[in-house]
């Protein structure tokens, strides 16, 4: 009789069993090929999973609930404690988070002493989310305990009303192996289901049965990291956006593409509507629908709901859509290693590496780092670029 995958036994015990065997000696009696073959390995494992072709939700709206309660003072895998660190890769991750989703938007919500708190709207200016979330690390975590159910009713209250076609994302970093609710937590997780809310959640302490629910009835993941560089790993993976709903219909998406210019008379900004300093300015970017002033894009217009984005951003978006292929693994005898006439195509250093990588298209040979950089951050190659450009050079001359 087969066993239910619930009765198998958790991930982890088997994850790193015989892990002595994975790790042998060179023919020099050394360790370090081995160790150097595990960090390749584990550094291309985000190019390897990408795949193309698939429907992705471009338009995010991710809303972020940071656990501040007692257990956030644990310096157990984290150091110096567990605030501080997550915080840390918080504002690392919301960085990368704009800059490979330009135009989505995210929030803030921080659960303490049995209660949810929003401490950032939604929208698309990072400085605004890393200054309020530095403020609040500063205030320290409280002694109390954090409520799942409040901190995802306050989530659903603020996504349920978006459009069908945006993607609502929920991405939980809980320390507590314990909540505090006052209702049927099921239900909750019942409307975040019929809302369309992936719910995804890192959990810093140890694998919870109702995390584990969530995150499966709501199709998200959930991951417990092992130390901070898991951790960081395990951020990382919710930039790039998640494959789209099956009975998601797609649909038209009206977008105003305004310019940076001047207005003959100052006027408030939009943005900073609801600050106590705002001051009245004459150069921005207006809603070529209703006139509205706005200091950065990409932003939904709150007058007239027209969402306002540039070309440049829409044009970084597809980059999702139409992934760089990984390039091919290319094995270097040793005589190739020391041949000096072997550069990267990239940096220009002579590539030493056992393995090196070989664009398809354009045959051109790149080093691990650049292999890395292209796919993570270029998303073209360089070869190819480089072969285009001369095309078109030589079609003009």
């Amino acid at each position: 009789m087969a066993v239910p995958d619930e009765q198998s036994g958790f991930r982890w015990l088997s994850e790193y069993e015989k892990t002595w065997e994975v790790i042998q000696e060179g023919d020099d009696g050394s360790l370090q090929a081995s160790i150097d073959e595990i960090i390749h390995k584990a550094k291309r494992k985000r190019i390897l999973v990408r795949k193309g072709n698939v429907r992705l939700g471009m338009m995010r709206h991710l809303f972020i609930i940071m656990d501040m309660s007692r257990s956030m003072k644990e310096s157990d895998l984290l150091r110096p404690n567990r605030l501080a660190c997550v915080t840390k890769l918080l504002e690392s991750f919301i960085i990368e988070y704009f800059d490979q989703n330009p135009i989505s938007q995210l929030g803030i919500i921080t659960t303490k002493n049995k209660r949810a708190e929003k401490l950032t709207e939604l929208s698309g200016n990072p400085r605004m989310h890393v200054g309020a979330l530095q403020a609040e690390a500063l205030k320290g975590p409280d002694d109390g305990e954090p409520s799942l159910q409040n901190s995802l009713k306050l989530a659903l209250s603020l996504l349920r009303h978006l459009p069908s076609h945006a993607s609502r994302e929920v991405l939980l970093i809980y320390g507590s192996l314990t909540t505090c609710d006052p209702e049927d937590i099921h239900q909750t997780i019942a409307e975040l289901k019929e809302n369309n809310i992936r719910c995804s959640v890192l959990g810093l302490s140890a694998e919870i049965k109702v995390c584990k629910t969530i995150t499966q009835e709501t199709n998200g993941s959930y991951h417990v990291i092992l130390d901070e560089k898991h951790c960081k790993d395990l951020l990382l993976e919710h930039i790039r956006p998640p494959e789209a709903k099956v009975n998601v219909e797609a649909s038209l998406i009206r977008m105003g593409f305004p310019k940076h210019s001047s207005n003959e008379y100052p006027a408030l900004c939009l943005c900073h509507i609801e600050q106590e300093q705002n001051d009245l300015k004459d150069v921005g970017y207006f809603c070529p629908q209703c006139f509205s002033q706005y200091c950065e894009l990409p932003v939904e217009c709150k007058i007239c709901g027209l969402t306002l984005v540039s070309a440049p951003h829409l044009a970084r978006s597809y980059q999702h859509l139409f992934p760089l292929p990984a390039f091919e693994e290319v094995k270097q005898n040793e005589e190739q290693q020391n041949d000096n006439t072997r550069t990267c195509q990239g940096c220009q250093n002579l590539l030493k590496d056992p393995i090196i990588y070989k664009c398809q298209d354009c045959s051109s040979l790149f080093c691990n780092d650049c292999d890395l950089f292209v796919h993570e951050t270029l998303h073209t190659c360089p070869g190819c670029s480089s072969q285009i450009g001369n095309i078109e050079m030589n079609g003009i001359g």
